[in-house]
Formats: C-alpha cells, structure tokens, sequence
C-alpha cells in the first residue's frame, strides 16, 4: 500500500510539477498511522527520489530550468523552510494538540489549493509578469518554503502557481523548474533532520516502499510530460488539484467531528 502511495503519488507529482508530497501528506494523514512529523519525513524522502529521477531526465526532455530563478527561489525556500519548520514546533510545543495542529493545516492547505485551482484555470484572462529583481525573488523563495514546510507538502502546486505567474512560463517549463526548486528544498529538509535531531525517533518501516514508488513515479511521470501538451499538464494538475482539495476538505472535517 505505502509503495502505491509513493508510486502514485509522484506519477502525479512529476506529471504536473506538483512534487507528490501534496498528496501523500494529506493521505497519509487520512490513514491516520504516522504523527504529522513522520509524515514528513515519509513524504520529504519520496519526493526526493522523485525529484532526482525527474531532472536526470530533464536533458532528454522539450523544456528548459531556468537555474537563476530556480537557485534563487531554492536558497529562499530552504531559508523559508527553516522558519515553516520552527512555526509548525513552536506551534506544536504551545498547542500541544497534534490534533489542533493537522486541522490548521488541512483547513490552509485547502484554502490554499482552492485559490491555484481558480488561478490556473482562469490564468488567460489575467496578466502573468517576468521577475528579474533577486531580492524580490529571493523573498518569493523565502515565502513558499515557509508555506510549504509549515504544511508539510514540499511546495509543489505553489511553486507552479508562482511560476506562471511571476516568471511567465509554460506548463512544460513551469513542471521542470518546480521539480528543480522541490529536489533543494526536500534535501535541506532531510538534512536539517539528520544534523539536529536525527532520525532515531521516526518510524520509518515504510520509507523503502515509498522511496521505490517515488524513483518508478519521478521516471514514468517525467516520460509522460515530454509527451504530453501543455493543455493537458494543466488537466492532470488541475484534476490532481480538486482530489486534493477534496481529501483535505474531508480530513478537516474528521478533525473536527
């Protein structure tokens, strides 16, 4: 099951630039058999794999990472995730819910979705702009990797988002330079856990399966895109983006009844 989960979830997530811990964090806190912390372990390491499958493949695909704006918005997300991750502690420590923490989170992440649902969808009738200030770019970084961190999904759909947006750029473009951003931002992650408080204290039984799944997934997914048109990457991201909404709206209301 957990192999599936990985394997699914990156398919999807190397498809549509989405990363794949959008998905497995919300259904994973669906089952409801790993704390929030070791979900994000879980879903940091899969989409690793995923993300480093993905970009060897970049080179035999039509698109293009754009490594100014990809290493800046990397260096900032790495620098948001350590405040998202000291935000969603620091929460933890005063609400001492885990409870009340994973309903913050469901309740934002599907607000959160909903907003890029409408965007994406809706994007040809408003204007998208070309960001060349670092410092404003820097920042950008900085904000998704909070965001991202905080709710523990890897950044995926936001960073899409920001990049039709911000950076003008197409589906194809805006999938690579999203899984670019996702490969430095999970690998701080993981190595921020490894040099402080180590992994001793998660169960991680699963994360071979998921690692399996995410290298399988990160290299169907990234064959896929070189194939498909933009029109339907924008489908399968936004198809992806409802059921996710839809679980989170759900895992909310399991939190609360």
């Amino acid at each position: 099951m957990y192999f599936l989960i990985g394997l699914s979830a990156s398919l999807l997530g190397a498809m549509a630039g989405l990363g794949g811990g959008i998905i497995i964090k919300p259904v994973l806190d669906l089952f409801g058999h790993y704390d929030l912390a070791t979900i994000g372990v879980l879903s940091a390491a899969t989409v690793l794999a995923m993300a480093t499958v993905s970009l060897i493949q970049v080179r035999h695909m039509d698109a293009n990472v754009d490594k100014k704006i990809g290493l800046l918005i990397a260096f900032g997300s790495i620098l948001g995730g350590f405040l998202g991750k000291g935000l969603f502690n620091f929460l933890l420590n005063q609400v001492n819910s885990a409870s009340m923490i994973g309903m913050l989170q469901s309740g934002l992440l599907a607000i959160i979705l909903a907003i890029i649902f409408l965007y994406v969808r809706y994007k040809g009738l408003l204007k998208s702009y070309q960001l060349y200030s670092k410092g404003i770019i820097l920042s950008v970084g900085i904000i998704l990797g909070m965001l991202s961190s905080f709710l523990g999904i890897g950044g995926g759909p936001l960073n899409v988002a920001v990049l039709y947006l911000l950076f003008s750029m197409n589906a194809k473009n805006a999938v690579v330079n999203s899984t670019f951003i996702i490969f430095f931002s999970q690998l701080s992650a993981l190595a921020l856990i490894a040099v402080t408080e180590g992994f001793g204290d998660y169960d991680l039984s699963m994360i071979g399966y998921m690692i399996v799944g995410g290298i399988i997934g990160g290299f169907i997914g990234s064959k896929l895109v070189n194939k498909l048109a933009n029109v339907r990457i924008e489908l399968v991201f936004n198809s992806t983006l409802m059921m996710i909404i839809l679980l989170n709206v759900y895992n909310l209301i399991k939190y609360i009844l």
